[in-house]
């Protein structure tokens, strides 16, 4: 019997790397993972591989531009004011600030707090888009501010809605910020918050990081049907007004998602059926878990 042997050829595109580019690419991604904000030169060459003369060259011409800056002091490179205006277009593009706005001035009116949308980066959430109260107690909250992931309320939020994988494999962390920054996390407490936060659509920080303010979350659904991003109102309301508060801003969070064009109903239904599998099929897993029947 002959042996057919059948090859797939496939015509690459001419597509090749500018090195320039590509190493200036590779020192913006650089500064911006450091976190001290601030490198010096030789540290940044070493850490993308190229010759001091080379990154001087990329560096300045980066400055020039206005994506680079430079303190004439200490000698070191961060990131400049010019990447703002690109970040705002980016965020412009994909989460029309526009839309958010009328929510977070009803919610702000509504609560007597402020109230921000806050975009998922990596590990942290930005805030974009925010709305302060214009009596009482205002807390301010500048935009383009990066809290850890695991923040407080929002933090709560954005994690009940992860696929279960992921949301174990952050509470495998060793740094989590739910309470505090020091204190260890009571995880069977976490875990019973995150149950609820998935039956009633919002979390709550009622005090536990600063006894002064209480906050709610919802997260926000973007088309592909995974958290994308949050909605917090953060205040000196009362804890009784926790739930009431919590609730609208869930309902908010909906119409948002809807306006990304996520089908909330099918996402519900999705991450109850993801639970429910996972609660039935992890029987060496006797912690509780939510019931969806209620």
């Amino acid at each position: 019997m002959t042996e057919i042997k059948q090859t797939n050829k496939s015509k690459t595109g001419y597509a090749p790397l500018v090195p320039a580019v590509q190493q200036a690419s590779q020192i913006l991604l650089c500064l911006a993972k450091n976190q001290t904000f601030k490198m010096r030169l030789t540290d940044i060459c070493q850490q993308v591989g190229i010759h001091k003369s080379k990154g001087y060259s990329i560096l300045h011409t980066l400055k020039n531009f206005g994506f680079i800056e430079k303190d004439p002091q200490t000698k070191t490179y961060s990131l400049g004011p010019a990447l703002i205006f690109l970040s705002g277009r980016v965020l412009d593009n994909i989460y029309n600030q526009e839309k958010v706005a009328p929510f977070l001035e009803s919610l702000a009116k509504e609560t007597q707090s402020t109230a921000f949308f806050g975009l998922i980066v990596d590990s942290h959430l930005f805030v974009i888009a925010k709305h302060e109260a214009y009596s009482g107690v205002n807390i301010s909250i500048r935009l383009g501010y990066r809290f850890p992931l695991t923040y407080r309320s929002h933090g709560k939020a954005i994690l009940a809605f992860l696929p279960y994988d992921e949301r174990e494999q952050i509470l495998a962390s060793e740094k989590l910020w739910f309470y505090s920054d020091t204190s260890p996390v009571n995880m069977e407490q976490l875990r019973e918050e995150l149950d609820r936060c998935r039956e009633v659509g919002f979390a709550q920080d009622l005090g536990e990081i600063d006894t002064r303010y209480n906050s709610v979350a919802a997260p926000v659904f973007g088309h592909n049907g995974k958290v994308v991003a949050c909605l917090v109102v953060v205040g000196v309301f009362d804890e009784t007004l926790a739930d009431q508060y919590g609730n609208k801003v869930a309902e908010f969070a909906r119409k948002i998602s809807y306006i990304f064009g996520a089908d909330v109903e099918q996402i519900y239904e999705r991450i109850t059926r993801e639970e429910l599998f996972v609660t039935t099929s992890d029987t060496h897993d006797t912690r509780r878990r939510p019931s969806y029947a209620q």
